[in-house]
């Protein structure tokens, strides 16, 4: 088992009695605001350049594209980071999160400039849960494998980032990824999340079928807990990156407020 593995599954067992709340009690999520605005988060092990593709995809479509530059010190610190890039929009805006930004969106989302939320292969704890406790009862992922240091911060291992990260992609384009790696601080994994804010704002999720860094059946459970319209893709973890078509269309369905299939 990965040194990642160890420390979700150590954090979710220590992270106390938090439990979600009912599906049940899950309010409504209201009927998504046309968005001519797009804010995208990158996960951990990443920075927003990754988002590059992305981006002259959907401002080639006439979006204003927004990219968060995520410290990966603390949920907090993400958190505040996406704020700030949130506050200054000038109108309804497409929240987009791919792996670890899925919890920092969670959290995040709840801004009032948030119209609705895109999950790209992204984790999607509920209020009061961890980072963490999503691992619990899945299977591992051994192709994912990540170093930490002393003080506590983890990338992951530069020779298996390819094989883990990004297989998908060419040697020279997983070489700039792998050796523009930032390093998260691993304790971020096990604080609980305040706020979900898929419970009030409509969502999207796109999952990678080729995915190394999580189960499968992971990430269909995550997707469908949060209500959210699911669009698959055969990819990388790194599908930001080798499928950002796919990634703006599904983005471009919240920004319109189209539900697949209608």
């Amino acid at each position: 088992m990965s040194m990642l593995k160890t420390a979700l599954i150590a954090a979710a067992l220590t992270a106390g009695t938090v439990s979600a709340a009912d599906a049940a009690d899950r309010a409504t999520p209201a009927a998504p605001q046309q968005a001519k605005n797009v804010v995208l988060v990158h996960g951990a092990f990443a920075d927003g350049a990754g988002w590059r593709p992305v981006y002259d995809d959907l401002t080639a479509r006439g979006y204003r594209v927004s990219i968060v530059q995520n410290p990966l010190t603390s949920l907090e610190d993400d958190v505040a980071a996406t704020r700030r890039v949130l506050d200054r929009q000038d109108g309804p805006t497409v929240l987009v999160g791919h792996s670890w930004g899925g919890t920092v969106i969670t959290e995040a989302g709840v801004h009032d400039k948030v119209a609705s939320l895109v999950y790209v292969s992204a984790l999607a704890p509920d209020a009061g849960e961890t980072t963490a406790q999503q691992y619990a009862g899945f299977a591992p992922t051994p192709e994912f494998v990540i170093d930490t240091s002393a003080d506590g911060f983890g990338i992951v291992r530069p020779d298996r980032f390819k094989a883990g990260f990004a297989h998908d992609t060419t040697d020279a384009d997983a070489a700039f990824l792998r050796d523009a790696q930032v390093p998260i601080n691993m304790s971020a994994f096990a604080t609980p999340l305040t706020q979900a804010a898929w419970r009030s704002k409509p969502s999207w999720a796109v999952i990678a079928t080729e995915d190394k860094a999580f189960d499968q059946a992971m990430l269909v459970h995550m997707a469908e807990r949060i209500d959210a319209r699911i669009t698959r893709v055969s990819a990388s973890h790194a599908l930001f990156y080798t499928q950002p078509r796919v990634v703006a269309d599904v983005i471009d369905q919240a920004a319109r407020g189209v539900r697949q299939g209608e």
